[in-house]
């Protein structure tokens, strides 16, 4: 009797091994996958490796690489027409140079500055946002820098946000970029925190003018918190 049941045995015994074997086999690509980058992100990380810093901080990797594909998106839509990008970093502290105007031509940090957010954004940190007239909150995601005027807080740019029920209220709200004397490291010494806008980015008044004539006439502006992952692409003003 054992002799009848043997075979039978050995028979359950390699298939279950072959088939086992075939499962990791097939279960290896998989793990390949999805460890492997993108083109995106290799080129992205081609280009982060690259920038010229002129003695500034880099930007955070992935604050810059969300950055970048928005400017990609708009400069083929046409929304934007400089190889430059602003990039604002709302998940850092008030308290820390937070914008970068980046020339992508050259992959240069041109400078590196403090910039507010809106009151009813937060204190020291950013965590609430509003495309709302009146909220006195700021606005995340991509922006078409616009035209100078001069108005109460003097030279100012126009900003039109891209992305509809985000910031495409901006022009309408008069968040504009303009100097204010409450950005400034003195500021934060005596307050403990950077000084707050009605919704404004608003700058340092010894650096606005020379970043305004950097990037207005259709320059990309990104404001980044990670709260928001959505895409650039996925809501664009038509």
């Amino acid at each position: 009797m054992i002799y009848k049941i043997l075979p039978v045995l050995v028979f359950f015994l390699s298939s279950f091994s072959s088939n086992d074997a075939h499962l990791k086999h097939t279960a290896k690509p998989k793990l390949i996958a999805s460890t492997t980058k993108s083109n995106f992100e290799m080129k992205v990380e081609a280009i982060y490796s690259k920038l010229h810093s002129n003695n500034f901080a880099l930007p955070k990797l992935e604050s810059f690489s969300k950055a970048l594909e928005g400017f990609y998106d708009l400069k083929e839509k046409g929304l934007i027409q400089k190889n430059v990008l602003t990039l604002i970093d709302f998940s850092l502290s008030s308290n820390v140079k937070r914008l970068w105007v980046i020339d992508l031509t050259t992959n240069t940090i041109l400078y590196h500055s403090l910039v507010a957010h809106g009151r009813n954004t937060g204190d020291e940190f950013a965590n609430s946002f509003s495309n709302s007239a009146q909220s006195f909150k700021s606005s995340l995601g991509f922006y078409a820098t616009g035209e100078i005027y001069s108005g109460k807080h003097g030279m100012s740019l126009r900003l039109d946000g891209l992305e509809r029920g985000v910031n495409d209220n901006a022009r309408g709200r008069g968040v504009v970029m303009h100097a204010a004397d409450y950005v400034s490291n003195s500021f934060v010494k005596n307050h403990s925190r950077l000084g707050r806008s009605q919704g404004c980015p608003a700058l340092p008044a010894e650096l606005s003018k020379d970043i305004i004539n950097t990037i207005k006439n259709k320059s990309c502006l990104f404001i980044y918190h990670p709260s928001r992952s959505a895409k650039s692409a996925s809501k664009l003003v038509s």
